[in-house]
């Protein structure tokens, strides 16, 4: 029960790893309060996990929803303790594909700006919501989710690299702004990681992946919600402005 009773704010909770953690979370003795955009999976998931977790529905994108997110959980339970940056989305597509003499294709400039958007500024919105209340009551802990990709870029993902190197400089930033009032800021940095998305990929491509992996395997979402969660208690008290990975050992490229 190493959350006992706190309040834990989790964006994209309703599948992959914010789903994971939701559950870790509840069974470590938090109270959950889920956001996304998916409502259906949202309220089955709050649901399922029973008592002391709540679901909204909110677009991380819009400020305003996100500020009235972290105004009602405050107002219905009195504090937020945790919030976990989770939301994100990917649009994958070559900054310039060349062929033939001339350019066959580009990232669109929508696909870069939404990204962008959901990414680093969902981050920036739930974020910058959150901290006034953590301020005032003595602490809190903001969990931002980067990836191994933020490290080392990664072909075919221009948009969503920069997001993920973006949110390393936000946390880093923060971790220097926010320490001062005991508000802990960390990043996490997951490799490939089996969630209902990836496992959509054909048999062949994942193999690749996990031959990639020095463990020899992918990692499933748990591995990423204990994670979290050790970062979310008090055994990770002096961890603060760290980026973590959690990869198997996998360093793009190689």
């Amino acid at each position: 029960m190493r959350l006992k009773d706190k309040v834990c704010l989790i964006t994209g909770g309703s599948a992959g790893i914010g789903k994971a953690t939701a559950i870790k979370f509840v069974n470590e003795g938090a109270k959950v309060v889920l956001c996304d955009v998916d409502e259906t999976a949202g309220q089955a998931l709050a649901q399922e996990l029973g008592k002391g977790t709540t679901f909204y529905k909110v677009d991380v994108t819009d400020r305003e929803a996100a500020q009235a997110w972290v105004d009602d959980v405050v107002k219905n339970y009195g504090r937020a303790d945790v919030l976990v940056n989770n939301a994100g989305i990917t649009r994958d597509g070559l900054f310039v594909k060349y062929k033939g003499g001339e350019v066959v294709s580009q990232m669109s400039e929508n696909d870069f700006d939404l990204v962008l958007k959901v990414n680093l500024k969902g981050v920036f919105n739930c974020a910058q919501a959150v901290t006034p209340q953590m301020i005032k009551q003595g602490g809190g802990v903001i969990l931002n989710a980067s990836s191994i990709v933020g490290l080392y870029g990664n072909f075919g993902q221009t948009n969503y690299a920069a997001t993920k190197f973006g949110v390393i400089g936000m946390t880093k930033t923060w971790s220097r702004e926010l320490g001062r009032y005991n508000i802990r800021v960390n990043a996490v940095c997951p490799g490939f990681i089996l969630t209902e998305m990836v496992q959509k990929m054909p048999e062949k491509i994942l193999e690749g992946l996990a031959a990639k992996t020095p463990l020899g395997r992918m990692g499933v979402p748990e591995d990423v919600a204990n994670l979290y969660c050790w970062l979310a208690s008090e055994e990770a008290s002096y961890i603060h402005g760290a980026v973590i990975s959690i990869d198997g050992g996998m360093v793009l490229g190689t």
